[in-house]
């Protein structure tokens, strides 16, 4: 019986309320006049609610509308009840004001308002009255960048000049400006402190600003050895002002090697040549790496070359490149090259490197011959680096790499000294043409400067990283430029195929030989749990000498990250 007197109560409350269950309502509003309304109807508003108290908000959010736009006297009148669903609202919007004129002190830096299209005046600026809002945002947020993160902008004493145009005086409410006081890393807690400062710039009693900070962090991404896995955060006390980085260590280790065959033109059989390339990166945590290289050609020649660089020596901008590389032609001859650069990372992407550089040469067969014998020479060197990594990408990490070395030196010959110069340049660009599509673009060149030229002291280039198709160090030159094209397809995000197209020329002044050389084939690479691999078959030919099949090179390499 309680339950059935509740139920007919309920349905009499709805009828005398004139709702019923899941029934809208609707909103109309309108002005003192028909360009009132107009104007009302121009700002925009919603027209249907599920209750009363919705559609009540709804207009007092179009009455804020109306004054941002610039009818400052806006009322609402009223809001009647037309008929069971729906709801007239009458507005009073006034006249409009276009224009606000905002009045500052003499301690106001004029610099915060360079920022924006406002009118300037010697005490004051004039904004569009639709414009106020953000204006005052982004002054404020100039504000806050100077290390003030908690002030705040009023407009006081707000006053009519005429009839379009408002007046008031700005009110800025600082605080004590903030420094960090202190930066803690998270996540990868051994993290270079030098990388902080030198390759981040960022260091405590630096005036705390966010947007910068943020700006900052995002080049972790350009690191091999860490990257940013959270945007910093900051912890505000009365006293200090704490800085959290959020960084992850990555594995950058790499070992890239390769086994490359084919038939050798004197013998008919299959001759073999391969290489090792360790490159260890950050172990001891102070962003150091080590590089160490050897290869054996299938005409007989070894290379050892091991490098270390050592950045932000002492927490210095000051780095240190040492190497050493051992050249050896069957029992020709071996050459012996140190070098040693101080480096500066001018910033992430740039770097400038000045040093010395010896050799030592000696001819095994003591052949007393013109063209071979044993030599010393000494350069000064000065380099330049840039790198735009795109490490997201784990099958093209470098989308631009740009290396250029000027050495100036002399070379001694039976205490006799020559002057010399030599230049190297390496470069390429990757162009994504989209998700799938890209070109890949290398050039690689050097130039030995002398009077005369000895065999043992000449550039040796061909093979896998220059001109495909020849065998390794095949080619002798005291000048020659390289040319590598590809064009990629990627099949999906861990497989993608490519064209070879390369075009090379050289001298040599010893054997008088001027040639161009073209290397022409295809490849595939394969990014598996053990690392990338690599596949490419070219073919290489001389101008004016027809291709042979049997001169063509298999290349299998395998580039492990660890």
């Amino acid at each position: 019986m309680k339950k059935r007197l509740l139920f007919v109560f309920f349905i009499v409350f709805l009828t005398n309320t004139n709702l019923s269950i899941g029934q809208n309502i609707k909103l109309k509003a309108s002005g003192k006049s028909k360009a009132a309304t107009k104007e009302i109807d121009s700002v925009g508003y919603a027209k249907r609610f599920p209750n009363y108290i919705s559609l009540e908000t709804e207009v007092y959010a179009l009455k804020e509308k109306l004054i941002r736009r610039g009818f400052i006297d806006t009322e609402i009148k009223e809001i009647i009840k037309q008929n069971d669903s729906l709801f007239n609202a009458t507005l009073y919007i006034g006249q409009r004001i276009n224009a606000i004129k905002v009045f500052f002190g003499s301690e106001f830096n004029l610099k915060l308002l360079q920022f924006s299209e406002v009118k300037i005046g010697s005490n004051y600026f004039e904004v569009n009255i639709e414009k106020l809002e953000t204006t005052l945002d982004i002054l404020n947020k100039r504000i806050a960048e100077q290390g003030d993160p908690f002030s705040t902008l009023k407009l006081k004493n707000i006053r009519k000049e005429n009839e379009d145009l408002i007046s008031a005086d700005l009110h800025i409410e600082t605080n004590q400006k903030r420094r960090i006081d202190k930066i803690v890393v998270k996540g990868y807690e051994r993290f270079p402190q030098s990388y902080i400062k030198r390759f981040l710039k960022l260091k405590t009693g630096q005036s705390f600003n966010l947007e910068d900070i943020k700006a900052k962090t995002e080049k972790l991404q350009e690191l091999r050895f860490a990257k940013e896995i959270k945007a910093p955060e900051v912890l505000f006390t009365n006293d200090s002002t704490i800085l959290y980085l959020y960084t992850e260590k990555t594995k950058s280790n790499n070992f890239d090697g390769y086994l490359g065959f084919g038939t050798n033109e004197n013998t008919n059989r299959i001759d073999f040549d391969g290489y090792i390339d360790l490159r260890l990166v950050n172990n001891l945590n102070f962003g150091e790496s080590l590089r160490l290289f050897y290869k054996s050609d299938e005409i007989d020649q070894q290379t050892f070359d091991v490098k270390i660089n050592a950045p932000y020596i002492f927490g210095s901008p000051i780095g240190l490149d040492l190497g050493l590389n051992i050249f050896r032609k069957d029992s020709t001859f071996s050459t012996t090259t140190q070098q040693a650069r101080i480096s500066y990372q001018v910033n992430a992407n740039h770097r400038i490197s000045a040093g010395i550089k010896g050799s030592v040469s000696s001819d095994l067969l003591d052949t007393n011959s013109a063209s071979l014998d044993d030599y010393t020479s000494s350069y000064y060197q000065i380099g330049y680096n840039y790198i735009k990594p795109q490490y997201y990408d784990p099958l093209f990490p470098i989308n631009f790499w740009f290396d250029i070395n000027s050495n100036f030196g002399n070379r001694t010959l039976n205490n006799i000294e020559q002057r010399q110069t030599a230049f190297t340049l390496e470069t390429y660009k990757i162009f994504n043409l989209n998700n799938r599509n890209s070109v890949f673009l290398r050039l690689t060149g050097a130039s030995l400067s002398s009077d005369n030229y000895l065999d043992n002291e000449l550039y040796r280039f061909g093979g896998i990283n220059s001109i495909r198709g020849f065998e390794e160090n095949s080619l002798v030159a005291n000048l020659f430029g390289v040319i590598n094209t590809e064009y990629r397809y990627r099949l999906s995000n861990s497989i993608y195929i490519h064209s070879v197209i390369d075009a090379a020329y050289f001298e040599n002044d010893i054997s008088d030989t001027k040639n161009k050389l073209f290397g022409f084939g295809f490849g595939l690479g394969l990014l598996t749990k053990a690392g990338l691999f690599k596949l490419n078959y070219s073919s290489g030919k001389t101008e004016n000498v027809p291709f042979k099949l049997s001169d063509s090179k298999i290349h299998v390499s395998l580039t492990a990250t660890f």
